[in-house]
């Protein structure tokens, strides 16, 4: 596994997502998920999976790499698809067509949305994820998971689908420009998805 290099420059995200910050996530911390990942599972048959599928059965890999897997695969998994739903210039500042359509019918509203999902992201405690995702049956939901687990993981995850939208509420996604101000944070992070990406996610 290699890191992804960013369609955007590190400062691309400003004021909302202060470049230093950006720098030392990708660079930094996920970088560090990659190296620890290939490291424990160099030469063996599971070198060569892709991502999804390495991190959804982790019970099934042997016993001495679940936790790497679990840690070092989630967190690569999780900030693959972070960064490919932010754009520097939000110029569409919500979903239309299909997304928008399931998001009303499912919240009631894109506020409603915004609100519950902003409220998975500041009651996780610790460290963790929010997630919009989207289950076998097509329907949507909001749910949130420690550290770098996701709803891929099959017995581990509460809620299992297929996320559409993440947003890492680790301090070291926002700490150096939010400090303790989480929900500072998590309002910045709308002025920043682009949902056509996400958009294209659904199945």
């Amino acid at each position: 596994y290699t890191l992804p290099n960013l369609s955007y420059e590190y400062a691309a995200l400003e004021p909302n997502i202060d470049a230093r910050t950006m720098e030392i996530h990708h660079s930094k911390h996920h970088a560090t998920y990659i190296s620890k990942l290939n490291e424990s599972i160099s030469g063996t048959d599971y070198a060569n999976l892709p991502i999804e599928e390495l991190v959804s059965d982790i019970h099934s890999l042997p016993s001495d790499i679940q936790g790497s897997v679990r840690n070092n695969g989630g967190g690569h998994y999780n900030h693959s698809l972070f960064w490919t739903s932010l754009k520097s210039a939000n110029s569409q500042n919500e979903p239309d067509g299909d997304l928008m359509d399931k998001i009303n019918s499912t919240f009631g509203s894109f506020d409603a949305f915004k609100t519950q999902f902003a409220a998975a992201a500041a009651t996780r405690f610790g460290s963790g994820w929010a997630w919009l995702c989207q289950n076998e049956s097509g329907e949507l939901f909001i749910t949130s998971t420690p550290n770098q687990d996701n709803p891929l993981m099959q017995g581990i995850a509460d809620q299992t689908g297929q996320p559409l939208l993440g947003l890492d509420v680790w301090e070291h996604a926002y700490y150096l420009n939010y400090q303790n101000r989480r929900p500072d944070y998590i309002n910045a992070f709308w002025e920043v998805v682009d949902w056509a990406v996400v958009s294209s996610r659904l199945s």
